[in-house]
């Protein structure tokens, strides 16, 4: 276990360390800041990877939906953290919105659009539940517009009760999706290939070897977070010191939590489960706003400072172009590299556009 667990337990050493040597870190600059931020991040992520593994063995024993839930609200929780903490130290006002735009960026173009194309390669047409991908991206219009669009009219002098309002809508439409997803309508994320053995339901009370899985996926998501708050001390100088483009820190939390998400997803394509992959993505995408957002106006209601949401005219035309390239590329239950590389073609120009200068 300690072997298997060897990520863990560096992250636990990285931590202690870390808050031992955060003020001596910051204060000698330099060559030092810079490598520390960069083995922090890499910790982050080896620890994600746990979370995958602990999160997949979790969804084989449940079934779906409830696997990709797991993994999808995991990774969503490991994002909220690490933005939350983030957010307290930091005076960028656009890293909580720039964080869920890279999200839904990497999720439904990186994710499909690779998947698709491995997949396609080695399976041809991949089938799906068309019910999910329609369910999904119905989901994700109203809540990125509600989220993300609206806040570009809303009066300064409205902000607090529209913040409110998003608050309720959000958390109303995630309870109503997740009642959906998990009793009247579980069969639409779920895909039986024809001819196959109709999958069996786990007993859900196995005793000790869930609960451990359990109890690591925690402790790697409390470690994740542990590990954000001496990421956020040094986020700053490090920045400066490499010169990285002001939308960097946002991706980097977007990329770190859709981490176990990618590795899974890609294996799942490889195994023509393009399913679990559209789950996956979409699920993403959808839990990142309506859990996400509800926490972050919750936090400019709590400080009484606005937290700006509304997007920029770049990010709202890669937006609608993402939603409109889904929507037609997954209109008929079946996926393949053309559609994959579309997709793949706007991650590669959001890519792009971080790294171009504003």
């Amino acid at each position: 276990m300690l072997k298997q667990e060897f990520a863990l337990l560096f992250a636990a050493v990285t931590a202690v360390l870390g808050f031992a040597l955060e003020h001596t870190l910051i204060a000698s600059g330099g060559v030092a800041v810079g490598l520390a931020f960069a083995v922090i991040v890499g910790v982050i992520v080896a620890a994600s990877m746990r979370v995958a593994h602990h999160a997949e063995v979790l969804a084989a024993h449940f079934g779906e939906p409830y696997g990709t839930m797991i993994l999808t609200s995991s990774a969503v929780i490991v994002e909220v953290v690490m933005l939350a903490i983030l957010m307290m130290n930091s005076a960028q006002p656009t890293l909580a919105r720039d964080t869920v735009y890279a999200a839904v960026m990497i999720d439904i173009n990186g994710i499909i659009g690779i998947a698709a194309i491995i997949g396609g390669l080695r399976h041809g047409e991949q089938k799906y539940n068309l019910d999910a991908s329609n369910s999904y991206i119905a989901m994700l219009l109203v809540t990125l517009g509600i989220a993300m669009f609206i806040p570009d009219f809303v009066p300064e002098a409205s902000w607090k009760m529209y913040s409110v309002f998003t608050i309720i809508v959000m958390v109303v439409l995630y309870s109503v999706f997740l009642r959906i997803q998990t009793v009247e309508h579980r069969y639409f994320f779920r895909y039986q290939k024809p001819g196959a053995a109709t999958a069996q339901e786990h007993d859900l009370a196995t005793g000790v070897p869930i609960l451990k899985h359990v109890g690591f996926l925690v402790l790697s998501v409390t470690l994740i977070g542990v590990l954000a708050e001496i990421l956020s001390a040094l986020m700053e100088p490090a920045t400066q010191l490499i010169g990285m483009p002001a939308a960097i820190p946002a991706v980097l939390i977007a990329l770190i939590s859709a981490s176990p998400e990618i590795l899974t997803a890609m294996r799942a394509a490889l195994r023509d489960e393009m399913q679990i992959v559209i789950n996956i993505a979409l699920g993403a995408s959808l839990s990142t706003v309506l859990l996400t957002v509800p926490v972050i106006e919750f936090i400019a209601l709590l400080t009484g400072t606005r937290i700006d949401m509304g997007i920029t005219p770049v990010q709202a035309a890669m937006l609608l172009l993402t939603l409109l390239a889904a929507m037609i590329n997954l209109h008929d239950g079946e996926s393949n590299v053309l559609e994959g590389a579309v997709l793949f073609a706007l991650f590669a120009t959001f890519v792009m556009l971080t790294f171009t200068p504003t």
